[in-house]
């Protein structure tokens, strides 16, 4: 279906007052829908020109495939040590 923005604005001349702020309420929910998947998606463009996180995600799939997975704790502990030695 295809809607033209005059067609919209129309439609929203007509919108019963006690609605307004429902309709306000949603083109914002939309609004911000948008920006978060925008922002993701910049995210998401940014970590996999990373080279290093490339090579942890790789090394991670490796791991995995080879049964080399850790617990929750042990995971901690390899993170802290790797933090301290920055």
């Amino acid at each position: 279906m295809r809607v033209s923005r005059e067609e919209l604005k129309r439609m929203i001349d007509q919108i019963p007052e006690q609605d307004v702020l429902e309709v306000y309420d949603f083109i914002e929910f939309l609004t911000f829908k948008r920006g978060e998947q925008a922002l993701h998606e910049q995210e998401v463009e940014y970590l996999a020109k990373d080279e290093e996180v490339v090579r942890q995600v790789q090394k991670s799939r490796e791991d995995r495939r080879n049964g080399r997975i850790y617990s929750k704790e042990q995971g901690l502990k390899y993170l802290r040590r790797c933090f301290k030695g920055s």
